[in-house]
């Protein structure tokens, strides 16, 4: 293992998917992260590292516990068939914008009638009021000259 390397990754005709860290890399840590990436300590050798249930995708797990190493900034060294950097990953579906989906769901629920009211009204609805005459003539408000508070 390199010197600048922290961790490294491969296969055990006995144990599967293993991992193990190198010396410059905190043991307590080193097996704090294992762990939480779902190895286990192989009893027996120390430093060494078993993935937990290696039937239940063990490839997979393997290179995310990988990826997940990395992106916390740790070097990795791994066998290629286990490096997510080598292995090609299926293609990401296409993110639809979501602006146009919400406004086709509108548009739907406003087309639609709503459950709250189901039921037609069995009441009509109150006449519409009509619209006030105009006056034919224009009032003008006419002020006396000596109207407090004016002055000429």
């Amino acid at each position: 293992m390199a010197a600048s390397t922290h961790f490294a990754f491969g296969t055990h005709p006995n144990h599967g998917f293993v991992a193990t860290f190198s010396s410059s890399m905190p043991a307590h840590l080193a097996h704090w992260f294992l762990v939480r990436e779902q190895f286990e300590p192989v009893p027996d050798q120390p430093g060494l590292f078993r993935l937990t249930e290696p039937e239940r995708d063990g490839p997979r797990r393997t290179r995310q516990a990988v990826h997940d190493l990395r992106r916390h900034g740790y070097d990795v060294q791994t066998d290629v068939a286990l490096d997510p950097a080598a292995s090609a990953s299926p293609p990401r579906p296409i993110q639809s914008n979501g602006l146009s989906d919400r406004r086709s769901r509108i548009a739907q629920a406003a087309a639609g009638q709503s459950p709250q009211y189901g039921m037609t009204p069995t009441a009509s609805l109150p006449p519409a009021r009509s619209a006030l005459p105009e006056p034919g003539y224009a009032p003008t408000a006419r002020f006396p000259d000596s109207a407090p508070g004016r002055s000429r």
